[in-house]
This record gives structure tokens, C-alpha cells and sequence, in this order.
């Protein structure tokens, strides 16, 4: 499943690496993980061994160096293992660390990195309040400098990882009202007056640790500053991009294992004497979703390459969300009835799949901040 042109030795390599890592040290447990709605520590740690935190981290922190294709290959792979909550709590530093790596001091950079690479620490990115969800700009989480400290004050929530995370980058308000009293500061978990609250019980991501944190009174010395103050919403966006590129990479994934789960079905369940794949209604329903999900696909690839030649993307990479994520509500639906009774079964992929996929339209920007993006990109109102 790979694009012409698009992947290249290394990217297979990583490929074999990730499947290898989900048959040895997932398949056997996920089941169970998604039961207990969380992840063991020690399953950080292995991936860390296995170099699979390195992807798309620049060469002189340790990764393998910046290359989104890296990361697709990689996010296509590790969703086979048919759980997206292991996937986004697995996956959080993806969205925790880059702001410390792109941003942050050399000395605070060289503190963290090694350790969340390595698997040895969790990190997360903690920017969604109880009042400002995709509306960022108006968080109200206030953090007030005061000699050598910022001293931190207020709540995030439907954090991933948010029980077990050891680092956690915040978005915090230093300044007045509206984006540009926005900073970003690295927060310890060790730190009194940091702590986490009751893990959220969700419709899908079973397996990922989500929950809100607290801070109260929370000291947090000036060198865990990232980026300039009053500067973090440019911080924030910036992060924006890869989140939902590979937020989309997800949406396609699942539609394309729904679409795999129904390609093995329709073959096995007989109905009025025939196979499903028989019958011209089901045929058709494989046909429009083989459709979407191919171009849905291409799509993102395209969007990629552009971002890789450093082209400004911004209205690219919100439709590519915002298609994926209608291709897999769709893809994911039409799985579900053609199992019929055995779709709406827990031991059913689909089953997963269905409850799993609501989310991708919602994190990262909903679909509604997409089309705004849009329409600001379309109507020449943004400067890309």
C-alpha cells in the first residue's frame, strides 16, 4: 500500500520493524489493554528499544531525522495492531515533544529528550481547558512570573496520557487576552501542586490514558520556558500541522483495515444461498469505499510532499483531515452493516473500529475549525 514515489528502503525497513514489534509485543495483550483502558509502562520502554520513538526527530537529538513519511509509514503500520487508543497514548510524545525539540532551550532539550526517546519517561501535550477546546486562543490557564518562576494556576482536560505522563508540555496565558498572550512551558509531574484527575471512560480509545490535570500554585523555574513568551500560539499551530496530518493518516487507516475486515468477510457469509461478495449491493458498497480511501490516501501522500518541500500547507493539510475523517465515518458505518449482528459484537474489529474512528474528526481541530481554516485560506483571509 505504499505511493509511487513516495516511500523509499528505509521507509519499508521501519515498516518490518513496526510489524514485527505489534506481533511480539502487542497482538497477544491488546485485547486486554483495551479492557483495563491503559497501557503498561513497560511497553514505552520496548518501544524506545526498538528505535520506533526516533521517527521524524532531528538527527542531533537522537532521532532519525525529520521526514514525514517517516512518520505516515510508521502511523499506517502501528494502527494495524487494530487500536487507535494504543496508537495516541503510545504515540503522545509525538504531539508532547516537538515544541521542546523545535522551540525549547538546549539545556531543557538535552534534560528531556533522551529520556522520552528512550521510553524511560511519558510525554504529553496539555492544551485542551473545560472552556477552550479547538478555541484556543481564549485558554485561560494563567501562569504569572514571579523572580526565577512562573508560578501556574488552572486545569486542562482529555489529556493522552495524562494519568502517566512524567512531561507535559502546557499551554499556559502569560500575557492579556486572545492569542498573543499565549506561552508554552514544560511541566514535571513531580512538581507540587501538579496533579492528575479521575481517567476519563470514552466511547473509543479504550486503551489510551486520558484525563485531566490540575495546577495549584505550581512552581515552574523560568529555563522550562519553550519558545518566548507571549509567543506559544505560534508554537501551538505549528504543532497543529503534524498532529492533524497524521490524525488523518489514522482516519485512512482504519477505513482501509474496516475495508480489509469486509474484503475477508464477504467472501466466508453465505445469504440466500450465495456469498456476500456476491450480491451487487454489497459489490457496490466495497467499490465506493475502495474509492474514497484511495484517493483519501493520494491525497494525504500529496499533502505530505508539499510539507517536505516546505511549501506553505495549511489549507491542504485541513482538507486532508477533514476528507479522511468523512471517508472513515463512512467506510467505518458501512463495515459495521455489512457484518450485520456480528459488527455490533465487541469481538468484532469493525465493532472497534466504528467506536475508535468518532474521534479523529474531533481531536486536533473538530471539523468545523477545518472548514474555517478553509474557508479563511479559500476567501484569501489567512496568511499562509
Amino acid at each position: 500500500m505504499t505511493g509511487l514515489n513516495y516511500f523509499n528502503q528505509d521507509h519499508e525497513m521501519l515498516r518490518e520493524t513496526t510489524r514485527r514489534f505489534i506481533q511480539q509485543e502487542i497482538a497477544p495483550y491488546v485485547d486486554d489493554w483495551e479492557e483495563q483502558s491503559g497501557l503498561p509502562r513497560e511497553l514505552f520502554k520496548k518501544a524506545g528499544d526498538a528505535g520506533l520513538f526516533c521517527i521524524n526527530v532531528p538527527e542531533e537529538h537522537g532521532g532519525m531525522g525529520e521526514d514525514l513519511f517517516m512518520m505516515i509509514a510508521f502511523t499506517e503500520e502501528i494502527m494495524r495492531c487494530t487500536s487507535g487508543g494504543l496508537v495516541a497514548s503510545l504515540g503522545s510524545l509525538g504531539i508532547g515533544l516537538p515544541p521542546v525539540l523545535n522551540f525549547g532551550q538546549d539545556e531543557l532539550i538535552q534534560r528531556i529528550a533522551p529520556e522520552v526517546l528512550a521510553g524511560n519517561k511519558i510525554q504529553a501535550l496539555a492544551i485542551t481547558e473545560p472552556g477552550a477546546g479547538s478555541d484556543v486562543a481564549n485558554i485561560s490557564t494563567r501562569a504569572e512570573r514571579q523572580g526565577d518562576h512562573y508560578i501556574v494556576n488552572g486545569s486542562k482536560t482529555f489529556i493522552t496520557s495524562g494519568m502517566h505522563a512524567d512531561y507535559v508540555s502546557v499551554a499556559v496565558r502569560t500575557g492579556g487576552e486572545g492569542f498573543g498572550g499565549i506561552s508554552m512551558l514544560l511541566m514535571e509531574k513531580d512538581m507540587p501542586g501538579f496533579s492528575s484527575g479521575k481517567k476519563f471512560k470514552k466511547m473509543g480509545w479504550w486503551a489510551s490514558d486520558t484525563a485531566e490535570l490540575f495546577f495549584d500554585n505550581v512552581k515552574v523555574p523560568l529555563e522550562n520556558l519553550i519558545g518566548k513568551e507571549n509567543q506559544g500560539f505560534r508554537i501551538i499551530m505549528s504543532n497543529f500541522a503534524c498532529e492533524r496530518l497524521m490524525l488523518a493518516t489514522m482516519a485512512n487507516a482504519t477505513a482501509q483495515i474496516a475495508l480489509e475486515q469486509c474484503l475477508d468477510y464477504v467472501e466466508q457469509r453465505k445469504t440466500f444461498g450465495k456469498n456476500l461478495a456476491q450480491h451487487q449491493v454489497i459489490r457496490h458498497k466495497l467499490a465506493d469505499m475502495a474509492t474514497q480511501i484511495d484517493v483519501s490516501r493520494e491525497y494525504i501522500y500529496r499533502t505530505a510532499a508539499k510539507v517536505m518541500a516546505g511549501e506553505s500547507s495549511v489549507k491542504e493539510i485541513s482538507m486532508a483531515k477533514n476528507f479522511a475523517t468523512k471517508v472513515s465515518d463512512y467506510v467505518t458505518t458501512e463495515a459495521v452493516q455489512i457484518f450485520g449482528g456480528m459488527g455490533y459484537m465487541r469481538e468484532s474489529v469493525v465493532e472497534r473500529l466504528y467506536r475508535d474512528n468518532r474521534i479523529l474528526s474531533i481531536g486536533g481541530g473538530t471539523y468545523e475549525i477545518m472548514n474555517e481554516v478553509i474557508a479563511k485560506c479559500v476567501l484569501g483571509e489567512m496568511d499562509l
